[in-house]
């Protein structure tokens, strides 16, 4: 691993999209500009961004940069979540167990379902009146 390599991903949860730049450092991890904490507000988006960097142990070992867009806060740190895993499994593909095993590299497909014309929502009807 050069030092000056930087590794890149992408994740996505529900609309939200995000790009992880990963480069060897002391472990700052900024989203969108800002640091994590201040980003992301309640600790359970924090523990999410931040579990595959410490399930593997390498929290101190990594700079991380991270864009987001779309989305909510918390289907931004799950979009987080996935690319640091996929960002690590290109640093080393031992780590490719561990983090399976966790199910941070399955990309959560559940998204909004779309409304239907001739309805009030996506699987709500108007009113049945029968005369």
């Amino acid at each position: 691993m050069a030092d000056k390599q930087i590794f890149m991903a992408t994740g996505r949860r529900k609309t939200a999209v995000a790009r992880v730049n990963l480069k060897a450092g002391k472990g700052t991890v900024t989203v969108n500009n800002k640091a994590a904490e201040d980003y992301f507000v309640t600790p359970e988006q924090r523990i999410e961004l931040m579990l595959p960097l410490v399930l593997t142990e390498n929290q101190k070992k990594f700079d991380v940069q991270i864009r987001t867009e779309g989305g909510g806060l918390q289907g931004q740190a799950g979009a987080a979540s996935l690319a640091i895993s996929r960002a690590l499994i290109q640093v080393d593909k031992e780590l490719r167990p561990a983090l399976k095993a966790k199910g941070l590299l399955t990309r959560d497909s559940r998204m909004k379902e779309r409304k239907k014309s001739g309805q009030p929502g996506a699987r709500k009807r108007f009113q049945f009146s029968k005369r």
